[in-house]
Formats: structure tokens, sequence, C-alpha cells
């Protein structure tokens, strides 16, 4: 199945802990990772905290949606994920946006991701490696992203990092 994930990071250096997790799904047997996109620094969303560096992958997985999730909590976990804030700061976080064409609502998982079509940090990068991706509305990420912009988010140059608390 065709799976496009996030990946964000703002604790611990960033740039390392989203790097490591694609390293991660890279070497996963279920998994097979198709591509990662660029890099982005982004403002956060919620409370105050660092700025985060995001980005998007595509997968092929024969994992079923909530097997998939938990092997990315999981890759969370190894990367010392703390959930203590809603929408706080993490050192990892990995969302399933969209799992081929499925429209999915269960108590632990709700696919296309409920935000994902509001925030540019998640467009942006879905867009570098999926420039003709719809939802499974027929919405088209390019004209979502057209209609958001680019305001609070920008390009990481190579070697570049966030500062981290």
């Amino acid at each position: 199945m065709q799976v496009f994930i996030s990946l964000g990071s703002n604790l611990q250096t960033p740039l390392r802990q989203v790097t490591q997790a694609c390293n991660t799904l890279r070497q996963h047997r279920d998994i097979q990772l198709r591509r990662c996109s660029h890099w982005y620094r982004s403002q956060a969303v919620g409370p105050p905290q660092p700025d985060y560096i995001n980005g998007a992958a595509e997968l092929d997985t024969s994992l079923t949606p909530e097997a998939l999730l938990d092997e990315l909590q999981a890759i969370e976990q190894q990367q010392q994920r703390e959930r203590i804030q809603h929408w706080g700061p993490r050192t990892l976080d990995l969302d399933i946006l969209l799992y081929g064409c499925d429209i999915i609502a269960t108590e632990r998982l709700t696919v296309p991701h409920p935000w994902m079509t509001k925030r540019n940090f998640v467009l942006q990068p879905l867009l570098d490696i999926a420039p003709q991706l719809v939802l499974p509305n027929g919405t088209s990420i390019a004209s979502l992203l057209q209609t958001l912009g680019n305001k609070g988010l920008s390009k990481l140059q190579p070697g570049e990092d966030i500062e981290q608390r």
C-alpha cells in the first residue's frame, strides 16, 4: 500500500532526529521507503516552543494502518518521544497522512490526517515528493498549498539545523 507520512522534530538536534527516523524506516522489513522530501523549518503550532524541522516520506507497506501506526510510535519511542503536552515540543513526531485512498476513522487513527490540509509544513514536503497528489475527496495538495501559502516556512540548506533548547 502506498502511504504518506509526516516527520517533525524540535528537540535534541531536530535534523538528526528526522534523518534517523528515515534511516530506521529504510531498514524496516515491512516498509519500503520510496522518497523523503526536503527538510523545512517551520514555526511551531501550539504553546510557545522552538521551531520545527518538518518533512514527508512516501512508503510502500504491507502493514495494516494500525500496525503501521504501532511501528511509527515505536520509532518515536526509540528516539525518546514523550507525550506530555498536546501540540508541545517533541523529539520526533511521525503521522500517517494518507494510507492509499482509504478513509479511516477509529479511536486511534484518522486518515487522511485531520490537520494536514491546514498546515503548509505538511503540504509543501508532500508536494516535493508527490506533486500530482490528491486527497481521497479529489482535492489536490498543490491547490491547498496555494491557498495556504508558505508563511513561516523555509527550506533548510545543506548542513543547516535549528537551535534547540
